[in-house]
């Protein structure tokens, strides 16, 4: 898919020598709770094309970005560490001002030289910012003008560039109102990972398998209709939280503490759902066959048949795990979101690295996203031996399921004011 067919400019149709640029980039990388360190930086490397064209055009750079979020406060920590990263990567400094787009942050954005690149503040320290303001608020890309955010920075700079597909699916300031008032371009990877989930989404190589799993599994429910429906999968495969429910669904009684997990975590609507989904696609659909659980500290494996049991089942077992392996094995595509357990604890991390390692010799073209899923590819496989490792995850997920994404419709409305200018 050219730059062309999918609507928006790249950073090559703009002269960039000694402009200001304003990058949006998405480096919301998974923190340790403990040291708050970063532990995974694929999403920073990802943005080392965009910075480095840039930079090597001669442009003055402030990157404005996020980290964390009301959702997940523990990860809510400064930009620091991500620009002492990127400045090792790229093999130059790349200064930090812990202020978003205050009298601090402008002042550094006017002392830019040519070259020079700069992180302002993390983003969520904004209440404009951040997903609860979003879902209450609900302000238009056009009322998005008289936040501080964009009121602030925006007379400041000569080009808009967007490379945070992964936050697409956020309708927020940075993401979706600078293209009003600047002239605006989508980055390399935004284009890298829309065409690739684009041909995920119109042309896989059949047979398509999808592997579903993790404890987010309003992702999976998202998208399954849509990719059912149209043909796109042949196959999904299910685990974590998602296969417990769709057993839930087929009528399976797996025992009081998982009742009481589904119905605390207020996913008991998914089961009718998955019910509807078993009775228009059930042979599509796979479920695990066993189930593993801790028992004083060792790996206790149950078959579906020999349930209910007084357990938290915490992986797939082994049974289930041969099962998949097969069917990825034959896989002419192979799309993954959700790890299959806890893969966090070695007790647990059986099913998900043995899954991810089928994945990684398959011959079928793979793309793995989601932040878990990239999490378990580092560190049960070698990553450059998958097809694609898409940065996004809600993002991914919404667009895979045919919905609209704000920034997509923000940046094709910004190519239409420019081709009417």
């Amino acid at each position: 898919m050219s730059t062309e067919e999918l609507g928006f400019r790249p950073i090559e149709r703009y002269e960039i020598r000694g402009k200001k640029v304003l990058v949006r980039l998405d480096i919301n990388s998974p923190i340790d709770p403990q040291s708050k360190r970063i532990v995974n930086d694929n999403r920073i490397r990802k943005s080392l094309p965009t910075l480095r064209q840039l930079i090597e055009g001669g442009a003055k750079v402030a990157v404005i970005a996020h980290q964390g979020d009301t959702l997940d406060y523990q990860n809510l920590i400064p930009l620091r560490e991500h620009a002492q990263l990127l400045g090792k990567l790229l093999g130059q400094q790349v200064s930090y001002i812990d202020d978003v787009c205050g009298p601090m942050a402008q002042a550094a954005v006017e002392g830019l030289d040519a070259g020079d690149v700069i992180i302002l503040g993390n983003l969520r320290y904004l209440s404009e910012e951040i997903s609860s303001f979003e879902d209450v608020v609900k302000l238009r890309a056009d009322q998005m003008l008289d936040t501080w955010l964009v009121r602030s920075l925006a007379p400041l700079f000569d080009l808009y560039v967007n490379d945070a597909f992964a936050a697409a699916h956020r309708n927020a300031p940075s993401m979706v109102a600078f293209q009003q008032l600047l002239p605006s371009a989508a980055g390399p990877l935004f284009f890298h990972e829309m065409t690739t989930l684009s041909h995920v989404r119109n042309h896989p190589a059949h047979p398509c398998t999808f592997v579903l799993g993790g404890a987010k599994i309003s992702d999976a429910f998202s998208m399954m209709e849509q990719v059912l429906s149209n043909g796109t999968a042949d196959t999904i495969l299910t685990s974590g939280l998602t296969g417990e429910v769709f057993l839930l669904a087929r009528g399976m009684d797996l025992g009081r503490p998982v009742a009481e997990l589904i119905e605390h975590k207020g996913l008991t609507r998914y089961i009718e759902e998955a019910r509807e989904l078993l009775e228009r696609y059930g042979k599509k659909i796979r479920m695990p066959e066993d189930l593993a659980y801790g028992s004083e500290g060792v790996r206790q494996e149950i078959l579906i048949e020999a349930l209910p049991a007084d357990q938290l089942f915490m992986d797939i077992g082994s049974k289930t795990i041969e099962s998949y392996r097969k069917e990825i094995a034959q896989a002419g595509t192979v799309f993954v979101n959700g790890p299959a357990g806890v893969f966090e604890d070695p007790l647990f991390a059986q099913g998900t690295k043995e899954l991810w390692q089928a994945i990684e010799q398959a011959e079928g073209y793979t793309v793995v996203g989601g932040g878990d899923s990239v999490s378990a590819a580092a560190r049960f496989t070698d990553p450059s031996r998958m097809d694609y490792i898409c940065t996004a995850g809600g993002a991914m997920v919404r667009y895979l399921s045919g919905r609209p994404l704000p920034l997509i419709e923000a940046m094709e409305e910004a190519e239409r004011r420019e081709r009417n200018l």
